[in-house]
């Protein structure tokens, strides 16, 4: 085992003896899923969207995922004032800006709370990477068209220009802190059909970020999606029976196979 999976083993190992609460200001359409997927892992999560519990919430959370999937007036409000806070109370967080580029005002929230709050780790699909670093892509929901590789450059720029770690999905995942680049192998070709599996990606990178540094907590969270996925595919051929093993896979974590998963 080299020093790079040493080091997701080690993050993983703490993460589930720390057990962090992660404060989810997430989309309706996946709370459910990514609050198992949290609990598989060993993570504590809380959704909550009103703004006067950020606070005292806040201060005591480990972490902090902001996700837009669904995006009101008062949700983008919301996800401002919590950036704020956690800025304040040195409480990382890691940023998904579902479906940038599809409309202009997904781009622009992502891009102000990129600007403003500086998270500790962007994860999205290549579409989604591609525009936030100012490439012209077309975005489908929150489907990507453009290709994993085309967006490494994107994400290193990403990563360089705003001090954070870019974790693009795909196929292969992409992990880049500008400088280092990281691949992640694994999962099955039933999580494109799983609603929320994107999401539950950013969720669990939550809970790293809690424990290790962003370069590390990002790979992490990719290799256990990859690690759950695959072995859930080897009980489960339809997109149902699927996400009831994928969670099931998740509490069962096997951390060694999980950081195998990772390479330069």
């Amino acid at each position: 085992m080299n020093t790079l999976q040493n080091e997701i083993l080690k993050a993983i190992t703490d993460m589930k003896a720390k057990s962090p609460l992660v404060h989810n200001i997430t989309n309706y359409v996946v709370m459910q899923i990514t609050a198992n997927a949290l609990l598989g892992v060993g993570a504590s999560p809380v959704m909550t969207f009103e703004k006067e519990e950020f606070e005292d919430m806040l201060s005591i959370a480990s972490s902090l995922v902001v996700n837009i999937g669904t995006l009101t007036k008062t949700s983008i409000e919301a996800m401002h004032k919590a950036c704020e806070i956690a800025n304040k109370k040195n409480v990382p967080f890691v940023l998904d800006p579902v479906g940038a580029g599809a409309t202009k005002l997904r781009t622009k929230t992502a891009i102000d709370i990129i600007k403003n709050y500086n998270p500790k780790v962007v994860r999205g699909n290549a579409s989604e990477i591609m525009v936030l670093a100012g490439e012209s892509i077309k975005t489908k929901g929150v489907d990507s068209s453009a290709n994993v590789n085309m967006a490494l450059e994107s994400g290193k720029y990403l990563a360089k220009e705003y001090n954070t770690v870019v974790s693009i999905s795909g196929e292969t995942d992409i992990i880049t802190d500008g400088n280092k680049v990281l691949y992640v192998s694994g999962g099955s070709s039933l999580m494109p059909v799983n609603t929320g599996m994107g999401c539950t990606s950013t969720a669990i990178t939550g809970a790293m970020i809690a424990v290790a540094e962003p370069l590390i907590a990002a790979a992490s969270a990719m290799c256990i999606m990859a690690s759950a996925g695959e072995k859930a595919s080897k009980k489960a051929d339809a997109p149902a029976s699927f996400a009831v093993a994928f969670v099931d896979e998740l509490y069962k974590l096997d951390i060694d196979d999980v950081s195998k998963r990772v390479s330069l």
